[in-house]
């Protein structure tokens, strides 16, 4: 036990003089985590730069412009006669919309032409054209039935019939699990997850293709044969800091005011899972990899695209089959599956079982690939080193 105790300190003094494992291991969660909260703080798109192409100047197309300018998520930033060169202002000036009203558009009303307001879209940014989409459309449409109405009402009926006569069934929209709509509390848990999950892969990526390189692998096995006994010394400096990096990152939660339930033993199950998956799988490539590059390198090739395959932002259903089934065995994919199942929709441990499941049977076939893969590196060492010693007593 003292001799562990002692390696395990040279293990923190390794850990703590390798910069690029600190910035790793302790900037980015920090530094990302504040850096995306504050970036999806705000919770909604608002204030979408628009323009008015107003061929009428009318009270009807006054009134139209007016509902806009009121509009939260929409901001008029021209209004003009004609549209000029609108096209080639569009990608300097990032115009979400352009919305035309055109010539006798009051007119038409009136003779009930059912005359067309035209709204192109910029669809270079897709979630900015569907956000102004949306409220452009709800603003027409509400002035559409008022305008409506209002006609009926010039014909002589009550207002209660005019209204009665337009509208034949109401909608009414019940918005659950985020009721407000916010990015925050839809992006940054994912984010935040994906960024503990790398920066877990990267840190441990060093651990021993560190050792390999410099030489100090050879001096550590004399100390011990097994292999196990490695894992578990490289292991437990990290299992003794990682719980202050998740501290840190749930109180992002409270501090973002991300309305998610994440304090209780289901997502402590499912964190915990997360975090051995991540140190197994890193291990396993430090130890098959004996060079701190390419470890990190090929370890970045498999976290870069996990949020994305995840299928937290985007549905597995449009992903093809073959990606889906890769992207189950990335431990990301399975926590986020199930964060989403405990902290939004009140799940149990019963709730998430297939993705406990699967991050089992991740831990498992990892830690059992790098306890046989690192006995056979450290029987070789010792191979290579009884061989030099017979050709150094032969000579």
């Amino acid at each position: 036990m003292k001799n562990f105790i002692s390696l395990l300190q040279v293990e923190f003094k390794r850990i703590f003089s390798n910069g690029v494992l600190l910035a790793i291991f302790f900037g980015a969660p920090i530094g990302y985590g504040i850096l995306f909260g504050y970036v999806y703080q705000q919770g909604k798109v608002v204030d979408l730069p628009i323009v008015i192409i107003d061929e009428d100047r009318s009270p009807a197309s006054d009134k139209i412009i007016d509902a806009l300018e009121d509009n939260e998520g929409l901001f008029v930033a021209d209004v003009r006669a004609t549209d000029g060169n609108i096209r080639a202002e569009m990608p300097t000036e990032q115009y979400a919309a352009v919305i035309t009203i055109p010539t006798d558009f009051e007119k038409h009303i009136l003779q009930k032409k059912h005359p067309e307001i035209r709204v192109d879209l910029n669809m270079a940014n897709i979630l900015n054209a569907n956000t102004a989409s949306n409220n452009i459309n709800l603003v027409l449409m509400t002035l559409n039935a008022g305008m409506e109405i209002e006609g009926l009402k010039k014909q002589g009926l009550h207002p209660v019939q005019a209204m009665a006569s337009y509208e034949s069934f109401k909608i009414n929209f019940n918005k659950l699990y985020n009721s407000s709509g916010n990015y925050v509390n839809f992006m940054l848990p994912g984010i935040l997850a994906a960024i503990m999950q790398q920066v877990i892969f990267l840190a441990m990526a060093l651990v021993f293709s560190r050792d390999f390189e410099d030489g100090y692998f050879a001096q550590l096995i004399q100390k011990s044969k097994s292999s196990l006994y490695h894992i578990f010394l490289k292991a437990t400096p990290f299992l003794l800091m990682l719980p202050f990096m998740w501290l840190f990152i749930s109180l992002l939660f409270v501090y973002f005011n991300i309305t998610a339930d994440i304090f209780n033993f289901p997502m402590l199950v499912l964190t915990i899972l997360l975090t051995l998956a991540s140190m197994f799988v890193g291990m396993l490539f430090s130890i098959a990899i004996p060079n701190q590059l390419k470890a990190t390198e090929l370890l970045m090739v498999i976290s870069t695209p996990a949020f994305i395959l995840s299928g937290f932002t985007w549905p597995t259903e449009a992903i093809p089959n073959l990606i889906t089934n890769v992207a189950q065995f990335i431990p990301v994919t399975q926590f986020l599956s199930g964060f989403r199942r405990i902290a939004f929709y009140g799940g149990d441990l019963a709730s998430i079982m297939p993705e406990i499941r699967i991050l089992l049977l991740i831990i498992v076939v990892a830690f059992v690939s790098m306890v046989l893969l690192l006995q056979f590196k450290i029987n070789s060492q010792f191979k290579k080193e009884a061989k030099t010693v017979v050709e150094t007593d032969l000579q």
